[in-house]
C-alpha cells in the first residue's frame, strides 16, 4: 500500500479521523472545550447561544492522575547482570542521556489523550551535526515521535500487525506562497526510505487550519539508508487497545458527552446566579417621576423597575426567580460521580468525598485506590513490552555499528505503583516475613524496604556485618580474656578456708 504519492490526499483518508481525534482532544486537555463542543451550536436557542460558556478541564485531571501514577516515580531499569556490568553501564547511560524519566512521562501524558505513543531509536548525534563529536559524540538516540505525524501501515489481512512506520512532517518554506512541503521517512525492517513532496491546501477548519492537503508532485529524488536492524526503529506503545486493530483507545473520547453535559449544566447555574445578582425592583404606583402626560417614565429593561398598581397592598421588592438550583447542583454532582466512575478514578484520589485518610493503614489506602491502579496497571503492560523493544532496538543499533561489547539482554523494568508508601507497615511486613517461619531474605526485604538493586543490597548487608563485627570487638576485647576473674579468686579462698577449718577423722 502507497501511502505517498503524487495525487494522493494527505492525511491519508483511512487516517483523517485518527488525526482528527488527537487534535481535538489535545484542546480538550488544554482547556479550550468551547472549541469542540460548540459544533453543535445551531441546535441552541437564542438564549443558550448567548449564555456565557463556563467549562471545568477534567480531560487535563483524567491525563494527569494516569501518568502520574505511572511514571510520577522514576521506573528502575535492570540488564539482570551486577551492576559494575558492561550491561548494566550501558543500559543506565541511555536511561540518562536520554532522559527516560521525563519521556516516559510525557509519552504516558499525550498517550492519555490521544490513544497513541510512539518512540523513535537512532543511532547519532543529539544535534545532527551541528556540534563536533566531542561536544556531541554519537550515540544511540531515543525520542518520542508526534502521534499526528506517525502513520502505519499493517499487514495484509492483520490489521493488529504493523509491517511499516511511515512519518511525515508537514511545513510551509515560504508563509507568502500557498505551498507546502512534506517530508517523509519510512521505517521498515533493515531500511528507511526518505522522500520529499509538494502539496497544496485543500480543505480548512474553522480555526483556519489546513486540514487536507493534495500531493502535487516530488522534490529531490528518494533514496534510502540499511539500518541492519531488522525490525523498524519505530515503536508503537497504546493506551490500551484491542485485538483488531493497532489503534490504540485514549481516555477522553468516551466522557466527551458527559464533560459537555456538566460544562452546559455549570453554564445554566451561572446564568441563574447572574440574573439574581442584579433583579429588577416593583414599587406601588406613583413612585415614579412622570412625564409631561402623567405618566410615569421607567424603562425595566434598563433601569430594571416598574410600577405595580394598588399602592396600599404593594410594597417594594425585587423580583426574582426560584430556579430550582438545588435540583440543578443534585444533578451535577451526579454527573460528575458517573464521569469519575467511568474515567476509573476514585473521589479519594481527587479529595472529593471520604478522601480522609487519618488512621488508615497504607494497605487500606490502597484498596479505596482500586479502580485506578488497575487503570495504570493495564498501561503499565503496554509501556513494559514497548519500552523493552526500545531497548532491544538500542542494543541491534550498537550492535549493526560494532560499538556492542557486550551480550544482548532482555531487561527487567520495575514500576511504582505512585501510592506513598507506608513505611510502619512496610517493616511490619519484613519483620514478619524474616522471623519466625523466614520467607524472605535479608537482601531481598532490602531491596523491599529501600528499592535497591541486588549489588546494593549485598554492599549494605557487608557494611552491616562490618559494623556488627566492630560493635562486638568494642565491648569484648580478646585481653579481658587473659585476665584472672576476681570472683573466681575470691571463691578459691574460701574453698581454702574451709578446708583448713574441717576437723581431722580420727
Amino acid at each position: 500500500m502507497k501511502y505517498f504519492e503524487v495525487g494522493e490526499f494527505f492525511p491519508p483518508v483511512e487516517h483523517e479521523e485518527r488525526i482528527i481525534r488527537y487534535k481535538e482532544n489535545k484542546k480538550l486537555f488544554k482547556g479550550n472545550h468551547w472549541d469542540i463542543f460548540r459544533r453543535y451550536n445551531n441546535s441552541l436557542t437564542r438564549e443558550q447561544k448567548n449564555m456565557l460558556y463556563t467549562s471545568v478541564n477534567f480531560p487535563s485531571l483524567i491525563a494527569k492522575k494516569s501518568s502520574d501514577f505511572l511514571f510520577g516515580e522514576h521506573a528502575t531499569f535492570s540488564a539482570g547482570k551486577k551492576d559494575g556490568s558492561a550491561e548494566q553501564e550501558r543500559l543506565d547511560e541511555w536511561v540518562e542521556q536520554n532522559e527516560m524519566s521525563i519521556l516516559n512521562y510525557e509519552s504516558a501524558l499525550s498517550n492519555s489523550y490521544r490513544g497513541d505513543a510512539f518512540f523513535k531509536i537512532r543511532y547519532g548525534q543529539s544535534e545532527d551535526g551541528q556540534l563536533p563529536k566531542e561536544f556531541d559524540p554519537f550515540r544511540v538516540i531515543i525520542e518520542q515521535q508526534n502521534a499526528e505525524y506517525v502513520f502505519p501501515e499493517t499487514a495484509i489481512g492483520d490489521a493488529n500487525k504493523i509491517v511499516a512506520y511511515h512519518i511525515a512532517v508537514p511545513y510551509q518554506p515560504d508563509t507568502s506562497k500557498e505551498i507546502w512541503t512534506l517530508d517523509v521517512e519510512s521505517h521498515y525492517a533493515g531500511r528507511i526510505d526518505y522522500a520529499s513532496f509538494e502539496m497544496r491546501p485543500l480543505n480548512y477548519n474553522a480555526d483556519g487550519e489546513v486540514t487536507t492537503f493534495k500531493i502535487s508532485g516530488t522534490i529531490g529524488e528518494a533514496y534510502s539508508v540499511n539500518t541492519g536492524v531488522q525490525m523498524p526503529l519505530v515503536v508503537h506503545i497504546p493506551n490500551y487497545a484491542t485485538d483488531d486493530s493497532w489503534e490504540g483507545i485514549d481516555d477522553i473520547t468516551e466522557l466527551r458527552p458527559i464533560m459537555d453535559e456538566i460544562n452546559n449544566r455549570l453554564s445554566q447555574i451561572a446564568s441563574i446566579l447572574d440574573k439574581h445578582s442584579d433583579p429588577a425592583i416593583s414599587v406601588p404606583a406613583g413612585s415614579l417621576q412622570e412625564d409631561a402626560d402623567g405618566n410615569p417614565t421607567f424603562r425595566v429593561g434598563l433601569d430594571k423597575v416598574f410600577e405595580t398598581m394598588g399602592k396600599d397592598d404593594v410594597k417594594p421588592e425585587y423580583i426574582t426567580w426560584d430556579g430550582q438550583l438545588q435540583n440543578a447542583f443534585t444533578e451535577l454532582d451526579k454527573l460528575v460521580q458517573y464521569l469519575l466512575v467511568i474515567a476509573e478514578i476514585p473521589e479519594v484520589a481527587i479529595g472529593k468525598g471520604d478522601a480522609g485518610t487519618s488512621g488508615n493503614s497504607g494497605l487500606a489506602i490502597k484498596w479505596q485506590m482500586n479502580s485506578l491502579l488497575a487503570k495504570v496497571n493495564r498501561k503499565r503492560q503496554y509501556y513494559n513490552k514497548g519500552l523493552k523493544r526500545v531497548f532491544m532496538i538500542a542494543q541491534l543499533l550498537e550492535k549493526a555499528v560494532g560499538k556492542a561489547n557486550y551480550e544482548l539482554f532482555t531487561p527487567v523494568i520495575k514500576f511504582k505503583d505512585g501510592l506513598p508508601k507506608d513505611e510502619l507497615e512496610m517493616s511490619n511486613i519484613v519483620a514478619s516475613r524474616t522471623g519466625g517461619a523466614v520467607t524472605m531474605s535479608q537482601k531481598s526485604a532490602l531491596m523491599y524496604l529501600d528499592d535497591l538493586t541486588e549489588e546494593q543490597a549485598e554492599a549494605e548487608l557487608e557494611r552491616i556485618e562490618e559494623e556488627q563485627e566492630a560493635s562486638q570487638a568494642q565491648f569484648a576485647s580478646p585481653s579481658i580474656f587473659n585476665e584472672e576473674d576476681p570472683l573466681e579468686e575470691d571463691t578459691a579462698d574460701e574453698e581454702a578456708t574451709d578446708t583448713e577449718e574441717q576437723p581431722k577423722e580420727e
